[in-house]
């Protein structure tokens, strides 16, 4: 049997404060939120989930100090800078180094706290590229915006999962790692990414992009994708990796039904026990969609707000985005009337 605990009652603003100091709630992921119920989650054998909720008191001693650790500020938005032909969203806009590095500089200006650059779209049912392809699309990128990111204090993350990529990106001014394979996919990208000081994003992925999207299936979603990335924090601490060091991402839409996502998307908080900042990537994306009217992706931004603003709620500290200054105007709307 595993138990699972899932912060419930999620207060934000004044009324989490003054609940935390009454001994009413506790601290949500050392930030402007707390919680005052606790569902005990049971998995007994699969297929044999058994939970119940109680106050959040009653099991501080197991929530400390995971729960109440935030490593990293927030929330912070995450810019996406696809230097490819063929992503899923914006292919082909941005795949001249020019136009890349012109889109990033602008989501600096916007107030993005990172920025995401990619040189291999892994939109389902996309082909692998060759790593000296990938390398060729982003060392120019983020070598091109490093100077004005140093400036802003911004970080400049590379999307990929290939080892010699991550290299060269770090060698070019990354200071993230962002791998959809959670450091699986190549074997040497443990080590690469232990020898370095750069954050990790450890992602969930389900099978390949090629055919991650094909049947995906799980015992119960939530429980068997923080199992894999408990493993994968593991694996990293194992290789090297502080966990001071360490995002997770629970990777919606990769491998995933619309009911999958809907079922990580609530369950979000319970995550936290984990230890580690908790990143979302909803921006645009497929599922969207199909819970509206069908509409094509640069048509999904009023979803996409909607998720990401939702995945704050529960705590989410990084929110990555293709939007980047209607996600700032949406946060800063959103906290103003938390804070009022």
């Amino acid at each position: 049997m595993k138990r699972y605990l899932r912060p419930l009652g999620i207060l934000s603003g004044a009324a989490a404060s003054q609940a935390v100091a009454a001994g009413l709630a506790l601290p949500l992921a050392g930030g402007s939120l707390a919680f005052s119920l606790i569902e005990i989650i049971e998995r007994i054998t699969p297929g044999d989930v058994r939970s119940q909720i109680v106050p959040a008191q009653d099991v501080a001693g197991e929530l400390a100090p995971h729960i109440g650790s935030r490593p990293l500020s927030g929330p912070t938005v995450m810019g996406i800078v696809n230097a490819t032909p063929d992503s899923f969203s914006d292919g082909g806009a941005y795949f001249d180094p020019a136009s890349a590095i012109g889109h990033a500089k602008a989501m600096i200006k916007a107030g993005a706290g990172i920025v995401d650059v990619g040189g291999e779209s892994t939109r389902p049912g996309a082909a692998a590229v060759p790593v000296d392809e990938e390398i060729r699309r982003v060392v120019p990128v983020i070598a091109g915006i490093r100077a004005a990111a140093q400036a802003a204090g911004v970080t400049i993350s590379v999307d990929t999962r290939n080892a010699r990529t991550m290299q060269a990106a770090l060698d070019a001014g990354a200071t993230m790692i962002n791998d959809v394979s959670a450091l699986t996919h190549d074997p040497a990208a443990l080590a690469v990414a232990a020898r370095s000081q750069a954050r990790v994003v450890l992602m969930h992925m389900q099978g390949e992009p090629a055919t991650m999207q094909q049947a995906p299936s799980y015992d119960d979603v939530v429980l068997d994708v923080y199992d894999q990335l408990e493993a994968c924090i593991a694996a990293a601490q194992a290789a090297g990796i502080a966990l001071e060091r360490v995002v997770i991402d629970p990777g919606i839409g990769f491998g995933k039904t619309v009911e999958h996502n809907l079922a990580l998307l609530s369950h979000l908080s319970l995550f936290h026990r984990l230890g580690v900042p908790l990143l979302i990537g909803v921006s645009r994306k497929g599922f969207i969609a199909r819970l509206s009217g069908g509409e094509p992706t640069d048509k999904r931004l009023g979803g996409s707000l909607a998720a990401g603003l939702a995945a704050i709620g529960q705590g989410a500290q990084i929110i990555r985005v293709h939007d980047v200054p209607e996600t700032i105007q949406a946060l800063r709307l959103a906290t103003a009337i938390r804070d009022s």
